[in-house]
């Protein structure tokens, strides 16, 4: 079995069914859609993958509402099937999560494909080495890893088109192994094949022209012609075309009987270190032009894109034409050096030379066209007196001269597809290599490869190239340090590292500071000649004026990237207009766009857009294209705060200026919330930090409340506790209570969170002081309901009731039902702790009522919550499950991971009342996965808790134990009162010597 393997560890197989083995047995991957995930981690070759890119993967438009949750279980499932013995395991982990995303990072030769596109570059080394046997045997082996349709079992567009790349791939490479058998003179013995593969592909003229050859060679004219004919017919009735040129003139031979047609005798094939014999002199009568520059010595990196380019240089990779290898990227990402490498790395493909020209497409003196070729026809041998004068003869002379040649073009620096196209070979033994700033988009049949800047591995590997190998070595960590101060870009990494070549007496930590300095890196990106500003200014040159602000104001943002809508406020333009300059910033390589619809610099580049911005623009329009942003991102979240928390009276009380973005759902406004978080956070400390008025803070205060519900995701915690210190500190500063008020409501959210009950009591407190000082009523209910909650979790249930009363009374002076249901179903707790369950139980209930009858789905979630606790507390079980059930459901499709783990741990904690213990392990279980991974140490005790006495349940007295022990550290680190409890609990628990057995 071609994927299976006798040897130790994993071996993966996509060349067919997904399958995997473990020291040669077969492992159970599961369902087709587990199975179509493993099949996307495994192509992506170790890169990461985020969950967004495998639900469109695997589920594409036909996403279920709780695809991410799915996912997650389908990844910890094939976790368990592929490792399950990680934990104690020495080894690297094999599933791992990067960020948000995971990462198969598979031990060599572990996948089929792997050795499959080894195998045939071997072949192809060995078919250039004029080892025509040995090519042909290793393209049949590398084929024979294939066991039938790739990727079968796996589902999903993702699979879909990946499926029909594979297929294309390995037809293509039987086409090349025909190729070598024909040239072996076995067209004898690959007829039969032919013919089947003809009849399984009758539209590929490759394989017809091979049978129509191999049929001739065999004495068989006739059906050779016939194939022709079949051909022709098929071509007009399936597609309405005629036949190629090249099968067409096949034909055409055919007819004649051409004797060059017949088999060649076969070559002694020459030894591997040896070249084969020289090509016919025929070749050579025109001079042999070499004019590549001469090749860096330290080339690093881009082994990938190396082998992409060498493939498509050799034609492999296209069906017919010339090659052409467009590469555009930002000024010093290496894209001449890339090209000078690949060039020199494939001189043996072009045995008739090499032409080269640097276009200075990013000069004010760019090359024309007509002297670029000018120069080509003289380095080809054509006398000055004989080169026409006009570009389309030259152009077309040109092409002539490299029509029966093979020939590789470079042309450096290009500045659009006017320049470059005149420049182009025309016929196929012929290839060019293209470098650009701007994305040649409209270049005819050209391969696209957008550079991006190095990995941190590569660039440390450069940087210890040029630095030396010792002086990195001893200090790695200063040294990745500095790498990632220069973003990675090759030409800022070689600068860096040749200062410090040039420098015995500096380490490679003095640089960390100098780098550090975001006013002065780009003058510490200098030596010589070469400078990363001075680069960069090249192409800032070539914008027009509209593009050229926007270049300048876009940096002004200090979040990691931006939307459309920002971006538009920003400029002051409509999104229409916006998006059309944004993306032709994207085209000149100014701009990336890691994702559709949003934007981002390099780092070094918006150091130099900024220092272009303070020459350029007035302060005043710096400042006002910030408060553009912050409004924008005010009347954004004030949307999304209304959908999410249906009947608050926050919305109405925000002072908004300007126009934002809107939400069809709750849920699509708080996904904006979170994919936006680090920007909106980014713009609220940048207004702190500038703010001199109350006028200037208080949008950034209103943005902070307006984001609340982006604190039920869990996902900004630490951000949230930033954010509110930094506004906090500056409005205190300059005496802004309207802006400090809700800076310490928000504070007293993240406080209460992470159950720091006494100092989120303090901030309330304070803020219900300013409130009701300045008669303010932006979050006077919510603050009396966060105050009572607050004091109720310290078991302090009378006063706990007395403020929900007060609660009450706002909210029913101001007329919001949704904030008295709010207290009522929170004050059901409170009646509990004081042993009146009745009070609870109609509490709640009232609550559950109120927010039905106003249709709010957020307030119908936690009245459910609430209700789900009482009824589990008096013994209702089965009502409580229900209740529980229907809003983690919602709680999971609207993200709100803070509310996923409480409901997990109240269903665990009624399962375990109801005695059914696996079913309490297995919600307690996803409790605690979910507390870990958005850090709520509160939330992961809490689960904890429940695990521990679920396992006890079930027998298993030692995990039972250690779960409980760990989380009473965690409530005890954090001066909760469950401590308490626990340590009564643990008291009761035999220690090492007791003589429980474990089930």
């Amino acid at each position: 079995m071609a994927g299976q393997s006798v040897e130790d560890g994993l071996r993966f197989a996509v060349l067919g069914p997904v399958r995997a083995w473990r020291d040669g047995q077969e492992l159970d991957l599961g369902t087709p859609l587990q199975r179509s995930i493993l099949g996307m981690l495994l192509l992506r070759e170790g890169r990461a993958v985020t969950p967004n890119e495998m639900i469109d993967a695997v589920w594409g438009e036909d996403a279920p509402p709780r695809a991410l949750g799915a996912l997650r279980t389908y990844v910890s499932r094939l976790r368990t099937v592929l490792e399950p013995e990680r934990p104690a395991r020495s080894r690297p982990e094999l599933l791992t999560s990067i960020g948000r995303g995971y990462a198969l990072r598979l031990p060599e030769d572990a996948l089929d494909l792997t050795r499959f596109e080894r195998g045939i570059t071997g072949a192809e080394a060995a078919r250039k080495g004029g080892r025509l046997r040995e090519a042909a045997e290793g393209l049949r082996a590398a084929l024979a890893l294939f066991e039938g349709e790739p990727l079968a079992g796996a589902v999903g567009p993702y699979a879909e088109h990946q499926r029909d790349r594979l297929i294309e791939r390995r037809i293509s490479v039987v086409e090349t192994l025909m190729d070598a058998d024909l040239e072996l003179g076995n067209h004898a013995k690959i007829v039969s094949e032919l013919i089947a593969l003809t009849a399984d592909h009758p539209l590929r003229e490759r394989l017809r022209a091979q049978l129509m050859l191999a049929l001739y060679r065999c004495g068989r004219q006739g059906d050779a012609l016939s194939v022709f004919t079949e051909t022709r017919e098929a071509l007009i009735d399936e597609l309405g075309i005629e036949p190629g040129p090249e099968l067409t003139a096949l034909h055409q031979r055919i007819l004649a009987a051409d004797p060059a047609l017949a088999a060649a005798p076969v070559p002694d094939e020459a030894p591997a270190d040896q070249p084969a014999d020289e090509e016919e002199p025929h070749a050579h009568e025109l001079p042999r032009p070499a004019q590549l520059p001469a090749a860096v010595n330290d080339f690093t990196g881009r082994k990938e894109l190396v082998s992409r380019l060498h493939t498509l240089l050799s034609g492999q990779s296209a069906a017919e034409g010339v090659p052409v290898a467009a590469i555009s990227g930002i000024g010093g990402v290496g894209k001449t050096t890339l090209a000078v490498h690949v060039a020199h790395a494939a001189d043996d493909l072009f045995p008739d030379g090499q032409l080269y020209a640097d276009l200075r497409g990013y000069t004010d003196e760019a090359t024309a066209p007509e002297s670029a070729l000018g120069g080509f026809l003289r380095a080809l041998g054509i006398p000055p007196d004989v080169i026409p004068d006009g570009l389309a003869e030259r152009s077309a002379l040109f092409r002539s001269i490299l029509a029966e040649r093979r020939i590789l073009v470079l042309l450096d620096n290009a500045r659009d597809t006017r320049q470059v196209s005149p420049l182009l070979p025309g016929s196929p033994g012929c290839a060019a290599i293209v470098t650009s700033r701007g994305k040649l988009a409209d270049l005819p049949s050209a391969r696209l490869i957008d550079l991006d800047v190095m990995e941190p591995d590569e660039a440390l590997s450069l940087f210890a190239a040029v630095a030396g190998p010792e002086r990195v070595a001893a200090e790695h960590g200063a040294a990745m340090d500095v790498v990632a101060a220069c973003g990675f870009l090759p030409l800022a990494v070689r600068i860096v590292a040749a200062r410090l070549a040039a420098r015995p007496s500096w380490t490679v930590a003095s640089l960390v500071p100098r780098l550090a300095d975001e006013q002065r890196r780009l003058d510490e990106m200098r030596v010589g000649n070469l400078a990363v500003e001075a680069t960069f200014a090249l192409g800032y040159g070539q914008l027009d004026s509209p593009q050229a602000r926007a270049f300048r104001l876009l940096s002004l943002p200090n979040g990691p990237g931006i939307s459309i809508g920002a971006a538009a406020a920003v400029l002051a333009m409509s999104a229409f207009e916006a998006e059309d300059v944004l993306e032709s910033l994207v085209d000149a390589s100014l701009l990336e766009a890691p994702a559709p619809g949003r934007y981002r610099f390099h780092d070094l580049l918006k150091l130099f857009a900024r220092r272009e911005l303070e020459k350029t623009e007035r302060p005043q329009a710096r400042t006002l294209a910030l408060r553009r942003l912050l409004g924008f991102y005010l009347a954004s979240a004030q949307s999304a705060h209304q959908l999410a928390y249906e009947g608050s009276m926050i919305p109405a009380n925000l002072v908004v200026v300007g126009s934002g973005r809107t939400f069809a759902t709750a849920d699509e406004a708080v996904a904006w919330l979170i994919s936006e978080g680090d920007s909106l956070f980014a713009a609220i400390n940048q207004a702190a930090a500038a703010a001199r008025t109350g006028e200037q803070l208080l949008p950034a205060g209103d943005l902070l409340v307006a984001m609340e519900p982006l604190l039920e995701s869990g996902t900004h915690t630490r951000e949230f506790d930033l954010g509110t210190r930094a506004v906090l500190a500056t409005a205190q500063s300059i005496g802004d209570q309207a802006s400090e008020l809700r800076a310490r409501y928000v504070l007293g959210r993240v406080l209460f969170a992470g159950n720091r009950l006494r100092e989120a009591e303090e901030q309330f407190r304070r803020v219900h002081e300013l409130s009701a000082e300045r008669g303010e009523k932006v979050v006077m209910g919510e603050v009396l309901n966060a105050l009572a909650v607050v004091v109720g979790r310290q078991r302090r249930h009378t006063e706990a009731l007395a403020l929900f009363d007060a609660a009450m009374g706002f909210y029913r002076e101001n007329g919001v039902p949704a904030g008295e249901a709010l207290v009522l179903s929170y004050s059901a707790r409170d009646h509990l702790g004081l042993n009146r369950p009745e009070d609870a139980i109609a509490a709640a209930e009232k609550g559950l009522a109120i927010f039905t009858e106003i249709g709010s789905g957020a307030g119908t979630a936690r009245a459910r919550y609430h209700l789900g606790i009482v009824l589990s507390r008096v013994g209702r079980l089965t009502e409580a499950v229900h209740h529980h059930a229907e809003c983690l459901a919602f709680f999971r499709a609207s993200k709100q991971r803070v509310w996923e783990q409480r409901v997990c741990s109240r269903l665990a904690e009624t399962f375990i009342a109801a005695e059914r213990y696996s079913d309490a392990v297995r919600h307690a279980e996803q409790a605690l996965v979910v507390s870990r991974e958005i850090g709520h140490p509160y939330g992961e005790a809490l689960s904890l808790t429940v695990l521990g006495k679920a396992l006890r349940g079930l027998g298993s007295v030692t995990r039972s134990s250690d779960c409980l022990r760990q989380a009473f550290e965690i409530f005890s680190r954090l001066g909760a009162p469950e401590a308490g409890d626990l340590k009564v609990l643990l008291d009761t628990i035999p220690g090492p010597a007791g003589k429980v057995v474990e089930s």
